[in-house]
């Protein structure tokens, strides 16, 4: 059971798929900061300031866009996607240095054909006269 569930996780579509989440919830947190941090303040600031609202720009520093926090999500999504590249280029090596060591391993010795063995006892009796 232990062998059928390292085969189904080693399978590419499995390893492709946790790659493509994994990568998916850090670009989401990219994207839901960059309109969190960034595009809303800029939206809000200038009605805000119409309605002389300023609560926004008590809390949240240079006009209430936050290029920091959307900085810190991008360093995030880049940190994440380049472990995910590590774990799945040591994954390849291994299925690699696996593979090559399943191809060093000798073939069985190939028993000569019906047509060899006949031609060798012709061989043997032309031999033996």
């Amino acid at each position: 059971m232990l062998k059928e569930f390292k085969a189904f996780i080693m399978r590419g579509n499995v390893v492709d798929l946790a790659v493509a989440v994994i990568l998916g919830t850090a670009f989401g947190a990219i994207v839901t900061s960059l309109v969190t941090d960034i595009i809303t303040p800029l939206i809000l600031k200038p009605v805000m300031t119409t309605l002389n609202v300023h609560k926004l720009e008590e809390i949240k520093t240079d006009g209430g866009v936050m290029y920091g926090k959307f900085i810190a999500s991008v360093i995030n999504f880049l940190v994440v996607s380049f472990c995910i590249f590590l774990m799945v280029k040591g994954m390849n090596r291994a299925l690699t240095l696996r593979k090559k060591k399943e191809d060093e391993t000798p073939a069985p010795p190939v028993e000569p054909s019906n047509e060899e063995k006949l031609l060798t006892e012709i061989r043997d009796l032309l031999k033996n006269r």
